[in-house]
């Protein structure tokens, strides 16, 4: 596991074995406009630090400034038939950034082995506070607008020079949307689902469901019955404390409701058909509130049983019945 008290240097050692390459702002983001902070490529793929017009920060009333928001473009991506672009948001939690979760809970290596052909979304959120606030991404369509600017601005000419086969496609638009969050970013993702103005197929709570539960639970129900990729599915890990009490109270109405559950209690136990066929899983997990999104790969085992279009094959579905192996991150 890497350790969360990294300094500035080993993160961005972390981040790809060099620190960002530059580029002049012509449009700074908090002046109207957006643009490309920086970019840095490795073996993985290539990470893009963007300044955007629509990050969920500034915004009106707001104590917080960073309009930073990253994006991960994994270097097996392939642009689609439709021209598309698969998504995965992650929203960070409490005293923390953007930066450093990306780090810390490895997002980017988990969503580059999960082999999915998508993107990888972090917006910068209150730094290093205590604060679910999640500025813009309040208002109607917030979330819709953030995706799009971040997308615009990636078709940028460093962005493509580094990505090569793997950049997206000129105008691209927003396909599958997956939202993860972990902690105290519950109220981002929330937020995503209720006025977002653009459909989210799946969302990922890492020890996250401390409130808003409502949101969750319509967001769900509206869901039920469709076919695998036009659901709504929730996957909640959780600790002990409030975010059981929630999960237990939720999937209890949702199985009231007519939604199908799986439920784990000991972690690991569902197979990988269960975790893909459910409609919403929860899972009692026995680690601690940091590591539950990355130490035994809850993230990318999420996207592996997600609706996200493949374009690799992946053995993770060789072995579909039976408890489903865990695989602790070094």
């Amino acid at each position: 596991m890497i350790s969360p008290h990294l300094s500035r240097r080993a993160l961005l050692l972390a981040m790809g074995g060099l620190a960002f390459t530059s580029f002049s702002r012509a449009a700074r983001a908090d002046a109207g406009g957006s643009c490309i902070v920086g970019v840095t490529k490795d073996i993985r793929g290539v990470t893009v630090a963007m300044e955007l017009e629509h990050a969920p920060f500034p915004a009106p009333g707001g104590a917080y400034r960073d309009a930073t928001v990253y994006a991960f473009i994994p270097s097996h991506y392939r642009v689609t038939r439709d021209r598309t672009v698969g998504t995965v948001v992650h929203y960070h939690g409490h005293n923390t950034n953007a930066e450093r979760a990306m780090v810390v809970h490895q997002l980017r290596e988990q969503l580059f082995e999960s082999k999915q052909n998508a993107v990888l979304i972090v917006p910068e959120l209150a730094t290093f506070a205590p604060d679910s606030s999640c500025g813009k991404l309040e208002a109607q369509g917030g979330f819709a607008r953030m995706l799009t600017d971040a997308l615009h601005t990636l078709d940028a000419p460093e962005v493509r020079a580094a990505a090569g086969r793997s950049a997206l496609a000129p105008g691209a638009v927003p396909d599958r949307i997956c939202v993860s969050a972990h902690s105290g970013g519950y109220h981002a993702a929330a937020c995503s689902l209720r006025s977002g103005g653009i459909a989210v197929d799946e969302v990922y709570l890492f020890d996250a469901l401390y409130a808003d539960v409502d949101v969750f639970k319509a967001w769900v129900i509206a869901g039920r019955g469709r076919p695998m990729g036009a659901r709504h599915k929730l996957v909640s890990y959780y600790t002990d404390g409030t975010t059981e009490l929630n999960t237990r109270s939720l999937f209890a109405d949702l199985e009231k409701a007519g939604v199908t559950c799986a439920h784990e209690l000991v972690e690991g136990t569902l197979s990988r058909a269960e975790l893909t066929r459910a409609e919403a899983v929860s899972i009692k997990t026995q680690l601690s509130h940091g590591a539950v999104t990355s130490e035994l790969n809850g993230l990318r085992d999420c996207l592996y049983a997600s609706a996200q279009r493949r374009t690799l094959r992946s053995s993770w579905f060789d072995a579909k019945k039976g408890a489903r192996p865990l695989e602790r991150r070094r």
